[in-house]
């Protein structure tokens, strides 16, 4: 992939991140003192907490992939499995500007 395109791939995806996880933020809990309304609805609102604490952990684990992604960008070898050093097809960094593996390689990886 020419490095160019992976870098507005990449700098696409700290976009989506970033503003997912300042939007997770900045709405706080829905089970704050200062946010109840009812009773009712106590519990919905301790699963939707819950639910975003979550996802702003997955956000954050996304982060973290990407800046790998970055590293690797830098130093050249973005797009290579960094398990085989096989080349990552296009298509699949198209999909997932962060992929480490190919594939096959993936599915391995998340079967051990």
């Amino acid at each position: 992939m020419d490095p160019e395109h992976a870098r507005e791939l990449l700098a696409q995806e700290r976009q989506r991140i970033e503003q997912a996880i300042a939007t997770l933020e900045n709405q706080g809990p829905l089970e704050s003192d200062e946010r109840r309304d009812s009773p009712d609805i106590d519990s919905e609102d301790l699963y939707q907490d819950e639910f975003d604490a979550g996802r702003l952990e997955d956000l954050r684990s996304d982060l973290t992939a990407l800046e790998r992604a970055e590293a690797r960008l830098a130093d050249g070898s973005y797009g290579l499995s960094i398990e085989s050093g096989e080349p990552i097809p296009d298509a699949r960094l198209e999909a997932i500007p962060t992929a480490e593996r190919t594939i096959e390689e993936q599915e391995r990886f998340e079967r051990s």
